[in-house]
């Protein structure tokens, strides 16, 4: 059995948790948390580097920092981690990263030990779920990086993938926004993958309640002329931008 790559926690033992769930669709309702290490991208304002930024990784982040893969990555198998997570009595479960779809196979032998639970999964969407998996997702969360990111387009915005998920009731779309010209990017990914408007959210790019709150009051009035949805960041007002909330 394959083993689940995790990220640690303050204390060094897998980010597994239970919060409430601080982004788009089902922002406030209690959930319990995994976070897994390892992306295929390079966001230089990531506010989670310590699943992917290691020591020796070249890649441009905006903190200039690296981290020691070895402290911040544990394996466990997926019944080691269905354990954990049951323990949090939580019927809702978000799977996060990191990209969570590089681990397709122990994460979807995960998923068959916790068959009662409703299951979102946070992506990137460059990454297909294997079908053993993609039946058991309820919720995909999309985030597709816009220029701003600093990934390479022909790296971030996979056609055949967002067309994909365009196409899926599940998926709804949660693009990062940190000035207001990068709407017209959004705009320019609706139309060319036909993305209904409904399922968009656009959420303010910061890590800190200020910057979040500054940047929503030219991000409302955006949604409203678009009729896209808007996403607060609500684990950053509750607890700052810390490990396992």
């Amino acid at each position: 059995m394959a083993q689940l790559t995790l990220a640690t926690d303050d204390t060094g033992g897998p980010e597994i948790f239970a919060s409430v769930q601080g982004e788009g669709l089902s922002a406030g309702a209690p959930v319990a948390f995994v976070r897994l290490s390892r992306c295929n991208l390079a966001c230089v304002w990531c506010d989670t580097a310590y699943t992917w930024h290691f020591e020796g990784d070249t890649r441009p982040h905006r903190s200039g920092e690296t981290f020691e893969r070895k402290a911040n990555q544990v394996s466990l198998d997926p019944a080691d981690v269905a354990e954990r997570i049951a323990a949090l009595g939580q019927k809702r479960l978000v799977i996060t990263g990191g990209e969570p779809l590089m681990q397709g196979g122990p994460l979807a032998e995960l998923l068959e030990l916790l068959p009662d639970m409703t299951v979102e999964i946070e992506t990137n969407g460059t990454t297909k779920a294997p079908p053993r998996l993609d039946i058991r997702i309820d919720q995909y969360n999309v985030s597709p990086k816009l220029a701003h990111s600093g990934n390479p387009a022909e790296l971030a915005l996979i056609t055949e993938r967002l067309d994909s998920y365009a196409l899926d009731d599940r998926a709804f779309f949660k693009f990062v926004i940190a000035e207001p010209s990068d709407v017209e990017e959004v705009l320019t990914l609706q139309r060319a993958h036909a993305i209904p408007a409904k399922r968009i959210f656009l959420m303010p790019e910061g890590t800190d309640s200020e910057t979040l709150r500054e940047r929503e009051q030219w991000l409302v009035p955006l949604c409203l002329e678009h009729g896209f949805r808007m996403s607060d960041r609500l684990h950053i007002h509750l607890f700052g931008d810390t490990r396992g909330t």
